[in-house]
C-alpha cells in the first residue's frame, strides 16, 4: 500500500470529481481511497501503485488528470523543483514564479513548445512532465530563470540542449 498527501485544494477537486479516481484506477488497475485524515491510499501490485502514485502526485502539483495519465507510459516521467529550498524570501519566490510563467503565460508556453515537456507552477513548486530529454531541456530554462538569468539566456540554453538531444537521437538511429 502506498500513501500520498495531496494539497487541500487539489484533494477537494478529487473528492468533487469522482472521474479522477476512476481514471487512475482504470489506468493503473488498483484501488484508490481517501482516508478520513485526507491521506490518499493506493492498493494494488507494486507497479500499479507506483504508477498511480506518480499520476496522483502530478495531479496534486497542478496537472490535469489527462496529462498526469501520460505517466502510465514508460517513456514519461515527473519531476519537481521545490522553490522554497532554492529561494529565501516570499517576494523572490513570487518573482521567480512570475518569470517562469511570463507575461500572459508566454514564457511557460515557449518552454513547453521547444522542450515538449508540460510545466505546472503550483504552490511552491515548478513541476515537469515529459520524457527525460524534454524535462532536462525545460529544467535548463527554469533553473536559469531561478538563478536570475535573463529570458534570452534561458531560451538559448534550452534551445542548445534541444539541438544536442536531437543530434544524439539522429546519431542513435544510424
Amino acid at each position: 500500500m502506498q500513501q500520498l498527501y495531496i494539497p487541500a485544494k487539489r484533494l477537494r477537486l478529487i473528492r468533487d470529481k469522482k472521474y479522477i479516481i476512476e481514471t487512475v484506477e482504470r489506468q493503473c488497475g488498483c484501488k484508490v481511497t481517501i482516508g478520513s485524515d485526507d491521506v490518499v491510499e493506493i492498493n494494488g501490485d507494486a507497479f500499479s501503485e507506483f504508477n498511480a502514485k506518480n499520476m496522483l502526485q502530478a495531479f496534486g502539483r497542478g496537472f490535469d488528470i489527462e496529462t498526469a495519465c501520460k505517466l502510465n507510459d514508460m517513456d514519461y516521467y515527473f519531476a519537481s523543483i521545490d522553490l522554497e529550498q532554492l529561494v529565501n524570501s516570499e517576494k523572490r519566490k513570487k518573482q521567480v514564479k512570475a518569470r517562469i510563467i511570463g507575461r500572459e503565460g508566454r514564457t511557460k508556453k515557449y518552454i513547453e513548445e521547444v522542450s515538449g515537456a508540460k510545466i505546472s507552477i503550483y504552490g511552491d513548486t515548478a513541476s515537469f512532465l515529459g520524457t527525460i530529454d524534454e524535462i532536462n531541456e525545460a529544467e535548463t530554462a527554469v533553473n536559469t530563470l531561478i538563478d536570475g538569468g535573463t529570458h534570452r539566456l534561458a531560451y538559448a540554453r534550452m534551445e542548445a540542449a534541444h539541438r544536442k538531444n536531437k543530434r544524439q537521437a539522429r546519431a542513435a538511429k544510424f
